[in-house]
């Protein structure tokens, strides 16, 4: 995997996902707006009806058996026609990495054609009724649903790179940076001032910089990347927990303090509970 890809991995590990919104409906002046530029995204399945959606100035004509979204921050226009107007599953709704929009203001309509129907018109289905529910297994599976929605509408519509856009900005460029630095560095000393230097700030001012972005002040980020790769080595490689430690760039009495901290047993009862 590439650069920008192995970026775009770490990044979804920080994605928050929430509905705020589901509903099934047919309404024709439900659907017509003039230049509504919202805070939330959309995600519409068409299910039947004809219309047309202008998001920044480019028009759409959505077909029935399509997925969409509509970035939040966008200008939107959207008109059906009052004789055949859409018949829509849709839900409004929120998505970050770290304090980034998943989807971006300046982007186009994501479309796709679904392969299946059927399925989609059950996940919605799904998602309308558990909207309703306040339980937390409801709200899981409210966000489970949101996910496999917008995964299937990326890529039937050819837009598995469409993160491309968050990793090459300059913010985001140099945070690029600083989390490939840090993958190649993981087995030796890192510290505040070494990353900070990457992109020419003060400490005092990367901490919520990086923070801001990755969700995690950037020596507890370290950590936990140090703790993944142990824990990869530690169930798929026969290196001695000695061993790990050093390739975690920790001493071994430290190392063990550390993972047992944070995955509640220690290294050889990992290693033993994934063999």
């Amino acid at each position: 995997m590439n650069a920008s890809g192995n970026l775009t991995g770490r990044l979804l590990q920080n994605l928050t996902v929430t509905v705020t919104h589901a509903q099934l409906t047919s309404r024709y002046p439900g659907w017509n707006r003039t230049n509504e530029t919202p805070s939330f995204n959309r995600l519409y399945y068409i299910d039947s009806g004809e219309g047309k959606v202008i998001i920044n100035g480019v028009a759409y004509y959505p077909r029935p058996g399509q997925l969409m979204i509509m970035p939040a921050g966008s200008t939107q226009t959207t008109d059906t026609s009052p004789n055949d107007p859409y018949t829509r599953y849709y839900c409004h709704f929120d998505a970050q990495i770290g304090e980034w929009p998943l989807f971006h203001s300046a982007n186009k309509l994501y479309i796709s054609d679904v392969p299946d129907p059927d399925a989609v018109r059950a996940i919605f289905t799904e998602m309308i009724d558990l909207f309703q529910d306040t339980g937390f297994l409801a709200t899981l599976r409210t966000q489970a649903s949101l996910l496999t929605l917008l995964a299937l509408c990326l890529e039937s519509g050819g837009y598995s790179n469409f993160l491309d856009d968050l990793t090459h900005t300059s913010d985001q460029g140099k945070l690029a940076n600083v989390l490939t630095y840090i993958d190649q560095r993981l087995m030796r000393p890192l510290d505040v001032e070494e990353l900070a230097e990457l992109v020419h700030l003060h400490p005092n001012y990367f901490i919520p910089y990086f923070k801001k972005f990755i969700g995690v002040p950037p020596m507890q980020y370290v950590q936990l990347k140090r703790m993944e790769l142990a824990k990869r080595q530690l169930s798929y490689t026969d290196f001695s927990i000695s061993n790990i430690a050093e390739q975690v760039g920790m001493e071994l009495a430290h190392f063990s303090k550390v993972f047992k901290k944070t995955t509640g047993v220690s290294p050889s009862a990992y290693r033993s509970s994934t063999k």
